[in-house]
């Protein structure tokens, strides 16, 4: 079969040809129809953790061509059947397998099976985003989900219990709303809420293009902010009658974001984030000593010792149940609409020259290019996705 493989030398990748993959007793084989594209599929191409032929990718979407024997039958999963997943590809020191190949086998129960309403294109752009958005969320921040795990902790002291006694709404920041895992991390403010019953008012930055977009379905922010201003803090203190908000989702942690998202929160509020400070992303000189930013990276959702990012993340079994949660409830029609796709054309053979280039090194201050083919236009808002083959 032919797959995406890493040259580490070379900070590039060629299609080659494999031996098709068997499927272990507790796996299933896919055949992949779909792959989607995420930053740090490029980051690990130009600045390689993996060794030369291990296979890139992580976003899936494709069709159960074979079961393991001890598949059980109550997972309903069946031949034929639409799922979606994502795996680590080459964005780790130790051997893990990658998505952008003909076939590929992963565990039966990290993946989520595809309604009927919903393209293979579609469903390949939501997993490792809108579990990146889901962690940090429900798993790290304390906020109710709309579906428990089987180790849902006890809500922990925080701006919930402070406003106990008031409807007041509770403030949520998104910086980066228009980033991939904002969207997704909007969406699911919202399926709190419904869940809670809490009232939340939604605030973001992105550029002034998708404002009225942010605004409306299925996102519904109240205000946004111009990233560009330099004082966008100021402004998004402004939106909370300078008292700040109760919760602060950085989606971008590269640079000052952190430290200037820090600046948004309330005295008791929360922080999140997707890049560790060991990677050496971002800064945080200015960030508030008592402001403690909480990161995971959404690899621990696959329930594997990772060596990532100069340190080794032990296997989590309450992460891989998190992870195995949130599928079952994608599976039973959770409500988390696909962000928008820019569907590429080409296969596995346009990734590295059309989809690497468009996403740079991983880092938004390196992306950016000048091309005639209109769908190498900079990205924003957007997910790329490719085809690899018909249904």
């Amino acid at each position: 079969m032919k797959a995406l493989l890493l040259d580490a030398e070379q900070r590039t990748a060629n299609v080659k040809s494999i031996p098709e993959q068997r499927p272990a007793q507790n796996e299933l084989l896919v055949r992949v129809i779909s792959v989607a594209l995420n930053p740090v599929d490029s980051l690990y191409v130009f600045n390689p953790l993996g060794s030369t032929g291990r296979v890139l990718g992580s976003d899936f979407a494709g069709v159960v061509e074979g079961l393991g024997a001890t598949v059980p039958l109550t997972s309903t999963l069946k031949l034929g059947d639409r799922v979606a997943g994502f795996l680590q590809g080459a964005c780790s020191i130790n051997d893990r397998p990658g998505a952008f190949s003909e076939y590929l086998v992963c565990p039966w129960d990290l993946v989520w099976k595809v309604g009927d309403g919903m393209r293979l294109q579609e469903a390949a752009a939501i997993s490792l985003c809108g579990l990146t958005a889901a962690q940090a969320l429900f798993y790290r921040l304390d906020l109710q989900a709309p579906f428990r795990w089987p180790e849902t902790p006890a809500m922990t002291a925080g701006p919930e219990e402070c406003r106990q006694g008031s409807q007041k709404a509770l403030l949520f920041f998104i910086y980066g709303a228009s980033t991939s895992v904002g969207m997704y991390a909007a969406q699911l403010v919202r399926r709190s809420a419904e869940s809670s019953g809490r009232t939340f008012t939604l605030l973001g930055t992105a550029g002034q293009k998708h404002f009225n977009m942010l605004k409306a379905e299925p996102y519904c922010y109240t205000d946004v902010v111009d990233y560009r201003d330099d004082d966008w803090p100021a402004k998004v203190l402004s939106l909370t009658n300078g008292t700040g908000v109760d919760y602060a989702y950085d989606c971008i942690s590269e640079s000052s974001t952190v430290s200037n998202t820090g600046k948004t929160l309330a005295s008791n509020g929360k922080m999140a984030i997707v890049r560790s400070k060991e990677g050496g992303a971002w800064t945080a000189e200015n960030l508030d000593s008592v402001v403690e930013p909480s990161y995971g990276a959404v690899w621990e959702g696959l329930g594997e010792d990772v060596g990532y990012q100069g340190m080794t993340l032990p296997a989590s079994r309450e992460a891989r149940s998190f992870t195995v949660s949130f599928y079952k409830w994608l599976s039973e029609g959770g409500k988390l609409k696909p962000n928008p796709l820019r569907e590429m054309p080409g296969g596995l053979e346009s990734i590295v020259d059309d989809g690497l280039s468009l996403l740079g090194s991983g880092t938004m201050r390196d992306r950016g290019t000048k091309s005639a083919k209109g769908w190498m236009e900079p990205l924003s808002a957007e997910k790329l996705v490719y085809r690899i083959a018909t249904d």
